[in-house]
């Protein structure tokens, strides 16, 4: 392959990292340009333990410079605001990228129409989402904390509801260990019956044993109408809430709209098993920003994104040397629930569905991927 063939690369989260390391392991040549406003990893799955004071900023920031370096990325420091010519420029904030491949890594969008959502935080939007929890709570001598996710109505597998489990029962713990729990009542809301269905009917009926072992009240398969400064109004009715927590529905960037590219009914970008953008030459898609084929619990995580990035990277330096994309990805559900010091291990794939209860390995071993993965990048 020619030196000048130029790949960009949109984003620096885990999809759009682990496409980095794949394309290079499997060419050391071709050019890579990433686009991202800064050269930062900001690992989301350790917020969990920000407000019980386990993780802090400065452990879940990674500057990437050093990984860039290593990996020879050309990164621009911008936002994209749209695409031309099939795909082959990038507008951005800091003037156009022209490639040869584009691989679209830029993570999804939390739908934020719901009335009234001002009043609460949305833990996954970032390391400050989980300190404002931390500082809240702080602040707080009791009440109620309500909890809880919903869905895109046009795409529900654009869901992001494990780690809202994970704040819940970390919240438990952390107000239990304070020896502040009897201070508080916690409440879960979810608009479906089978909070987490996604994990596996086994996982929904821990999840909602587990609730009940903690004394946290499950409010459960009402459409929500609005949240309040004090409450949470469903169509079944309202309950007070002195702090709450909402996960809501993802949806593609806003950039989206200022490309030509095929869409899904909830607004992402529509690939095919290659992570190919159905319709394109040269794009594809990893991770949170796209639509996939493939069962309806296909998890939006970072194992998801990491799978489709090795499939994807294949495929696309395939195409450019005039072959066949035919690389697939598998589809994995992967995860530890965490609750501080313990931890729930869920394992799904098309043919199998385990889960095992909870133990203070499985915490262990969650807090050392973390350190596994990050070192990769540090």
């Amino acid at each position: 392959m020619a030196t000048q063939t130029r790949i960009t690369i949109i984003g620096a989260g885990f999809g759009g990292l682990s496409a980095v390391r794949e394309i290079r392991r499997r060419d050391a040549q071709v050019e890579i340009t990433l686009i991202a406003p800064s050269a930062e990893l900001h690992y989301l799955p350790g917020t969990i333990w920000i407000p019980s004071g386990l993780r802090s900023r400065e452990q879940l920031v990674v500057p990437l410079a050093n990984f860039f370096k290593r990996m020879r990325v050309a990164h621009v420091v911008a936002e994209v605001t749209g695409l031309s010519e099939g795909g082959r420029v990038v507008q951005t904030t800091a003037g156009e990228v022209c490639n040869d491949a584009l691989l679209i890594a830029s993570g999804g969008r939390f739908i934020k129409k719901l009335a009234g959502i001002e009043y609460a935080i949305t833990p996954c939007e970032g390391i400050s989402a989980a300190e404002r929890i931390r500082d809240r709570l702080k602040t707080m001598s009791g009440g109620t904390i309500a909890c809880g996710f919903a869905s895109n109505p046009a795409e529900p597998s654009a869901v992001r509801g494990g780690p809202m489990f994970e704040f819940l029962f970390g919240i438990d713990e952390q107000l239990r260990r304070e020896g502040r729990r009897d201070q508080f009542e916690m409440v879960f809301f979810n608009p479906s019956k089978e909070p987490g269905n996604r994990l596996g009917a086994k996982a929904v009926q821990h999840l909602l044993s587990e609730m009940l072992r903690r004394n946290i009240r499950p409010q459960l398969g009402h459409k929500l109408v609005r949240f309040e400064s004090d409450r949470v109004v469903t169509e079944g009715g309202e309950f007070k809430a002195d702090l709450i927590l909402f996960m809501p529905g993802m949806t593609g960037n806003a950039w989206f709209d200022q490309t030509q590219l095929a869409r899904s009914p909830g607004g992402l970008l529509q690939a095919d098993e290659q992570c190919r953008v159905v319709g394109t030459e040269h794009v594809y898609v990893v991770g949170d920003s796209g639509s996939f084929p493939g069962p309806d619990w296909m998890p939006k995580q970072a194992h998801m994104a990491d799978l489709q990035a090795a499939a994807a990277a294949e495929n696309l330096l395939a195409c450019l040397q005039g072959h066949t994309p035919v690389a697939t990805f598998k589809v994995e559900l992967l995860c530890i629930i965490d609750a501080i010091d313990h931890g729930t291990l869920v394992w799904r794939t098309p043919k199998r569905n385990v889960i095992l209860p909870p133990m203070r390995l499985f915490h262990w071993v969650k807090r050392w991927f973390e350190h596994a993965y990050l070192k990769k990048y540090r």
